[in-house]
């Protein structure tokens, strides 16, 4: 009589032996690599932009050390269906799980009532950001523009930021965080500090910044004067159309050793200005580094704080033969270009004069 194999079953329950332990390690893994990177609490400010996939999200949390691994976190997100990112600021902990810190991303709860949004518009200025934050939380607009004129604290920013320089520490700057403050939609804990709120906003420009980065290693000018020459398109316009055309301009002024003679670098440099009239009557009086009327070339920094749009303009100008161009600010603001000056005298005529 033959002996009955025991084979088979012995096989059937090794194989469900190893199944057991592949999901055990497997759900080890996973939960391993979706538990917080720390226990103990800390801040993280996090900015989702337009455009941005899951993809990119997820390695920008795995590069800020917000979560362990992107794969791991990847599959709670289609299984959760965390997919829906919010476009914003957010204030992340490392502390968190990776499915909290996905759900934080997809919604923000009503009743988060420690934290506030704030919209900062392109084109303001440094001390417009201070008065709005002052506003909303536990930081005075007098101490975050005291911070943003420290010399010591802006060196550890320059060692930061890669868009950061020394040019930052001329000492003639009104504010030497000026143009450096990402435009945009912000979150903030209510209760903060200067420090916290000026890294936001810096990491924000920072992103923008590595979008463009081959681009401003090409160009011939410094970030610095890149900045600024964007600061003065925003100020001028503001009309993605426009910007391209006036970066241009520059250029074309630049090239022959012209004057940028632009107006809204004497409304910085008075700072304090009541009305438009008060800049053009002062162009050619008003002394200060930053009047491109008196001043040859770039001026020595930004003079508002320009958007994506103002600072792809300069990288990526719009070849003409203008020389010129005014906004006919009186009516309907649209902007006349004109490549000689008795062309550009005629437009002030039509579009400038009338209206005086």
């Amino acid at each position: 009589m033959k002996k009955k194999s025991t084979f088979k079953p012995k096989f059937l329950m090794t194989l469900v032996i190893l199944i057991l332990i592949s999901s055990i390690v497997s759900l080890t893994y996973f939960k391993v690599n979706l538990a917080a990177p720390q226990k103990e609490t800390e801040t993280v400010e996090f900015v989702v932009v337009a455009g941005d996939t899951v993809d990119t999200v997820l390695k920008r949390l795995k590069d800020t050390n917000l979560i362990k691994d992107e794969f791991s976190t990847k599959i709670i997100v289609k299984i959760k269906k965390l997919n829906h990112l919010k476009v914003g600021g957010f204030l992340l902990d490392k502390s968190w799980s990776a499915e909290k810190i996905m759900q934080r991303l997809n919604d923000l709860p009503d009743d988060n009532r420690n934290t506030v949004k704030i919209t900062f518009k392109e084109g303001i200025w440094a001390r417009d950001f201070a008065k709005l934050i002052d506003e909303k939380t536990s930081v005075s607009a007098e101490s975050l523009l005291a911070l943003w004129n420290n010399t010591d604290y802006l060196k550890t920013l320059i060692d930061k930021y890669p868009f950061l320089t020394d040019a930052i520490l001329n000492p003639e700057l009104k504010v030497k965080l000026e143009g450096y403050l990402a435009p945009n939609t912000y979150e903030f804990y209510i209760n903060t500090t200067p420090e916290a709120v000026t890294e936001r906003l810096l990491n924000q420009t920072k992103l923008i910044y590595e979008k463009y980065q081959a681009e401003f290693e090409k160009s011939k000018y410094s970030i610095h004067e890149l900045f600024t020459l964007a600061s003065i398109t925003q100020f001028e316009s503001g009309n993605d159309a426009d910007n391209k055309i006036i970066s241009g301009i520059w250029y074309n002024r630049l090239n022959k050793n012209m004057y940028l003679q632009s107006s809204v670098t004497v409304c910085y440099a008075i700072y304090d200005y009541k009305s438009w009239h008060d800049c053009e009557r002062q162009t050619n009086v008003y002394k200060s580094p930053y009047n491109t009327y008196l001043n040859h070339g770039i001026p020595i920094g930004p003079v508002s704080a320009p958007g994506e749009s103002a600072l792809v303009s300069v990288l990526r100008p719009e070849k003409s033969d203008y020389l010129y161009f005014i906004a006919a600010v009186y009516t309907d603001g649209k902007i006349h270009y004109a490549q000689t000056y008795n062309q550009h005298r005629q437009n002030i005529a039509k579009y400038l004069d009338p209206y005086q």
